[in-house]
């Protein structure tokens, strides 16, 4: 359990959340949800010490597995390390038994050892070598790399690593922030069923609906400067929550109208003979005065792509026997035709060469062997996974220049309303390139992508940073896009709701469906 005691967290002039008291029950699951910068990440750190809170206390159990971040701390320990590092008792006693087995023995040291056994008795730490590797394997990481060094994987397995050692360790409370970040299908599917086992007290931090909606048992939602906790997953959630605050404004409008009536009374007979009912009904007026209701801080972007008047041909890419690779074999011979109005999710394990595919036809990479054909009169808007690709960081230049510097033709006004659209109100336009966040960086692309006339779109893992109010957007943009789409992702519901057609990088291959992914999954357990 865990519990939190009147907290409250400010930055600068601006209130996260202020007196917040709620208890975080063993056994639930909680979903921790609210739009970027709601302070979900931040309130975990409080949790775990690692930021201080404003004010307030926070309970904890003995042993809580924590997902971290800072990756670059543990590039050079070997990978079964960094997992045995989540049980920090366990990890500390080993560390200093293997020193003390350095040194020449004495009664002491012995004694020493001997208190040691005991703890890593009590710590299951005979097995933990064995219970870290099982751990590894499920998220897809081989043995024959498990005694290797951090860096040497690729930073999504990285990930998959630092998973692992908030995992392991059997810990009373689970704080996850955003772990199917860098997780393929599989591997969310992996950690969906060990957490649906999971007996401890979750709190998770995720954008990916379908997870949250799989996983989840409770909503614990920061909104209106507090906590509030639901019961159900995230699609329950936003019901109660949406008749909660339909009935409080309901309630509002129903005390005014009565506020109104009673205001006529008065200002009728205030003066006349009727005094002790006019006192009356001034009474009534202070207990009928409006709850005042706090503004949600939630903001949901409006994402619209407009497709070019130059209509294109049937025929919008079409490959032609491609290969390639780079230190290995990515993928060869492989030939489709994207029609026009097709909307294609391009699915597979990481490393599979989901981002290799877009980036051929897009024209970023060259094929090794074969060739992409790009359609008659096919302009293409892309959307790379590292948005670097496409913004220098290290300019100094503010958002709104960025724009016009790529689409001089465009007007300010358009410019300012399509910024507008994606929640770049007022000064927040002139924000520097350098000091935007992962998910406004990537709301910055989009608003370009929608003044460009494309009637194609390339997209790599474009929900990556946005919060479930931008993917729903992104979701409904995408549906309602004339043009044709092609986008990799490992969000569910995105591709659910979007793709009409299939390209999925297996381990045998690229088998391209034509179909939405339920038929694809349907037919690939048969």
């Amino acid at each position: 359990m865990i519990t939190l005691h009147e907290i409250s967290k400010k930055i600068g002039n601006r209130t996260l959340f202020d007196g917040v008291t709620t208890t975080f029950n063993a056994k639930n699951r909680y979903g921790l949800t609210g739009p970027n910068g709601a302070g979900k990440s931040t309130l975990l750190k409080i949790m775990m010490g690692i930021e201080e809170a404003t004010s307030g206390t926070v309970t904890l159990p003995k042993k809580v597995g924590f997902l971290r971040q800072n990756i670059e701390d543990y590039k050079d320990f070997p990978i079964i390390d960094i997992v045995l590092m989540g049980n920090e008792r366990l990890w500390s006693v080993m560390s200093e038994r293997d020193a003390l087995y350095e040194k020449e023995m004495t009664d002491a040291i012995g004694m020493r050892l001997g208190d040691l056994e005991e703890i890593i008795a009590d710590e299951d730490g005979y097995s933990a070598e064995a219970d870290a590797e099982i751990l590894l394997t499920g998220m897809g990481i081989g043995l024959d790399v498990h005694s290797d060094k951090l860096n040497t994987l690729p930073l999504d397995l990285q990930f998959r690593v630092m998973l692992c050692q908030a995992l392991f360790g059997n810990p009373e409370a689970l704080l996850l922030d955003e772990p199917t970040n860098h997780l393929d299908l599989e591997s969310i599917g992996w950690l969906e069923d060990f957490l649906f086992q999971y007996d401890g007290t979750l709190i998770v931090v995720s954008h990916d609906r379908h997870f949250l909606n799989s996983v989840t048992t409770h909503i614990a939602d920061i909104d209106y400067d507090t906590i509030i906790s639901y019961p159900g997953n995230y699609d329950q959630m936003l019901v109660a929550k949406t008749q909660s605050r339909q009935g409080a404004e309901d309630e509002n409008k129903s005390k005014e109208k009565k506020i109104a009536h009673l205001k006529e009374f008065v200002a009728k007979f205030g003066a006349g003979t009727r005094a002790s009912q006019v006192q009356s009904r001034l009474r009534e007026i202070n207990k009928l005065q409006p709850q005042e209701l706090k503004k949600s801080n939630i903001q949901r972007p409006y994402i619209r792509f407009v497709p070019c008047d130059k209509q294109p041909g049937k025929i919008i890419f079409k490959t032609k026997q491609i290969s390639k690779s780079f230190d290995h074999l990515v993928f060869e011979k492989f030939s489709c035709e994207i029609m026009k109005g097709d909307k294609v999710a391009v699915i597979g394990n990481n490393g599979r060469g989901k981002t290799t595919l877009i980036k051929l036809l897009a024209n970023v990479f060259e094929p090794d062997v074969g060739s992409v054909i790009l359609g008659h009169q096919v302009k293409f808007g892309y959307f790379p996974q590292n948005h670097e690709e496409v913004i220098d960081k290290s300019q100094k230049i503010s958002s709104f220049d960025w724009i016009k510097s790529n689409i001089p033709a465009a007007y300010d006004q358009d410019i300012r309303g399509a910024m507008g659209k994606m929640l770049f109100a007022g000064d927040d336009a002139f924000k520097e390139v350098s000091k935007l966040s992962g998910g406004e960086t990537a709301r910055l692309i989009f608003a370009k992508m929608m003044l460009e006339d494309n009637n194609t779109l390339l997209l790599d893992e474009p929900n990556n940073h946005l919060d479930l109010e931008s993917v729903s957007a992104l979701s409904w943009g995408l549906q309602e896009f004339k043009g044709t789409a092609i986008f990799a992702a490992h969000d569910r519901d995105l591709i659910a709701d979007v793709a009409t057609k299939i390209i999925a990088i297996e381990e045998d291959g690229i088998h391209f469906f034509d179909g939405p992914l339920k038929d694809y999954l349907t037919s690939k357990t048969k």
